[in-house]
């Protein structure tokens, strides 16, 4: 519970500390704006639309700062590898979700920026047309002018400019809409039933992120929001606001001069653009780095096992590369993590048939030339800590037993080389798949350790159950006519196979009980569904003193 409340607590703290920035700058900005004195003939056309539009600027300077930041892969995994805090090493764990929430506040703050300067756009004009007094219509009229020694307030600068034609006419208006379009389709295309059925839309539309930095980097070059500047004599606003056709005729009311402010975005996003530049450089560098086949299996059920091996390559288990095949598409990156150990001289995947790029990747595998593939990574998963604890639970559904193979083919390596740095002491392992078949391939390595345990005396050491989630009366019928057999009959293991799903109180009941004074950590690789149950049972069956069981929950993010 004790490690539990911690990382809680630094994902409460971090989450505060960026709200109570996004608030200070929105705050500051907008009193900024609103009741700065060089501001007051501005606010004399646009009215509070001036600070609600400059405001949210502020705000989305800073989040576009961080925006890129946690998709980093190489920088995330430096700072992995490095020895910072245990519980500020795990909020690395949530860097997209991280990402979705600045991305959630980029997209609320362009909202309103957009409609404050729609706003503007309509008092803009209407000052100029005069139907704001005097005052307004005397300020709109100001022009550039170096032999009246006048600079303008209004950027419409005549009848005709309406706002439609103000926003595809300047650099201000054309980049906004840029910027808005870009935003707009790669917030809808990351909803998650686009990016789990078309990932390539999800994929291609991301990368508007260039056009939506470049945009970013050039809008306020414009400089539409203008403000006074200080004169010699000055102008006493106070005094001369009242009596606008005397100005230039009387000292006290020399003709205000205005400027637009200096574009501050770039200086913003320039550290975090450098730091991504670097990071697709060396992801470039990878691509061209020769890759070989060692082994290519396709199993009957649609499984493509693909064993790789590339000059200086290193993993630790639970890891993921990016696979790219240029027959397919030069552009395309999909997240596989590997199912190899780091004591093997080469690392492998395997691949499920989902969506267009694997089907077309397992129906040309093996026509391939050698080096059809690039290979990015690795890069750090939370299941890289799972010896970092003696008692571990795995829990993966589907093809997200991936890195759990990884995880235990290292354990079978270091039990047969003796390793005295191995930690753990126990796992648990449990695997839910909806069909039969899905268990093929992994049974062999389940049953390699179930032999090497019996054979060492260290039964316990190991302790998995495999779940069908898809099941019919017809499976429960022949499982019942074979149930005197010793192996299963769906795996060849000694382990029963069970039929629907696990209980969860159960089990974790089980483990507390075996294991009354340890830290366990509980990896998934799975659906978000199971892990907000899983995340529920580690607090639930956490003991509050930190000498008995405590459980700590850990998924795979990709």
């Amino acid at each position: 519970m004790s490690n539990w409340i911690i990382n809680q607590g630094l994902s409460a703290f971090i989450l505060v500390v960026w709200m109570g920035i996004n608030i200070f700058l929105f705050v500051y900005y907008y009193l900024f704006y609103d009741l700065g004195p060089q501001f007051e003939y501005t606010r004399e056309l646009l009215g509070s639309a001036l600070a609600w539009a400059r405001a949210p600027a502020a705000v989305l300077n800073f989040n576009c700062m961080l925006i890129l930041l946690p998709v980093c892969r190489n920088l995330l995994s430096l700072l992995r590898g490095s020895f910072i805090y245990f519980a500020l090493l795990k909020q690395l764990d949530k860097n997209l979700t991280f990402h979705k929430l600045v991305a959630y506040m980029i997209a609320l703050m362009t909202a309103v920026h957009t409609v404050a300067h729609l706003l503007n756009a309509e008092w803009y004009t209407n000052s100029f047309q005069g139907r704001y007094g005097p005052l307004a219509s005397k300020l709109s009229m100001l022009g550039d002018s170096r032999e009246l020694n006048t600079t303008y307030l209004n950027p419409f600068r005549s009848n005709s400019t309406t706002p439609t034609i103000f926003v595809f006419t300047t650099i201000a208006g054309l980049t906004g809409v840029v910027i808005t379009l870009a935003l707009i389709l790669i917030i809808t295309s990351s909803m998650e039933v686009i990016r789990r059925s078309y990932f390539e839309v999800f994929w291609y539309t991301h990368h508007l992120f260039i056009i939506f930095f470049a945009g970013l980097v050039f809008h306020g070059a414009g400089r539409i929001v203008r403000s006074q500047q200080v004169t010699n004599p000055p102008h006493n606003n106070s005094f001369c606001k009242d009596q606008p056709e005397n100005w230039g005729k009387i000292p006290e009311c020399p003709v205000p001069q205005f400027a637009g402010g200096f574009p501050q975005t770039w200086m913003w996003v320039i550290g975090p653009m450098i730091i991504y530049l670097c990071e697709r450089l060396l992801r470039f560098i990878r691509y061209m780095q020769p890759v070989s086949y060692r082994k290519i299996v396709i199993r009957p059920s649609k499984v493509l096992e693909l064993q790789l091996v590339k000059p200086g390559f290193k993993m630790e288990v639970g890891q993921y590369v990016f696979l790219n095949c240029p027959a397919i598409s030069q552009l395309e990156w999909h997240p596989f993590t590997m199912t190899s150990a780091p004591e093997e001289d080469f690392f492998s995947v395997h691949i499920r048939s989902v969506g267009d790029w694997t089907e077309k990747l397992i129906k040309m595998v093996e026509n391939l030339p050698e080096g059809g593939m690039a290979v990015d990574g690795p890069f750090g998963t939370a299941s890289e800590d799972v010896f970092d604890y003696e008692v571990s639970m795995l829990v993966g559904a589907g093809i997200g037993v991936t890195p759990f193979a990884s995880i235990l083919k290292s354990i079978w390596y270091k039990f047969k080389d003796s390793d005295p740095k191995l930690r753990t002491k126990r796992i648990y392992f449990y695997w839910l798949c909806r069909e039969t078949y899905a268990f093929e391939w992994f049974a062999d390595l389940l049953q390699v350790l179930e032999k090497d345990m019996e054979e060492r005396g260290m039964r316990d050491f190991l302790t998995y159950k495999l779940y069908l989630t898809g099941w019919d009366q017809s499976h429960v019928n022949h499982a019942m006519v074979h149930f005197d057999k010793d192996t299963d009959i769906i795996t060849g293991l000694k382990q029963k196979t069970h039929y629907g799903r696990p209980n969860w109180d159960r089990e974790f009941e089980q483990v507390r009980q075996e294991n009354p004074s340890s830290v366990v950590g509980t990896f998934l690789c799975g659906p978000q569904a199971l892990a907000k149950d899983l995340e529920k049972k580690c607090v639930r069956y956490s003991d509050v003193d930190p000498r008995k069981t405590t459980f700590y929950f850990n998924k795979e993010n990709f």
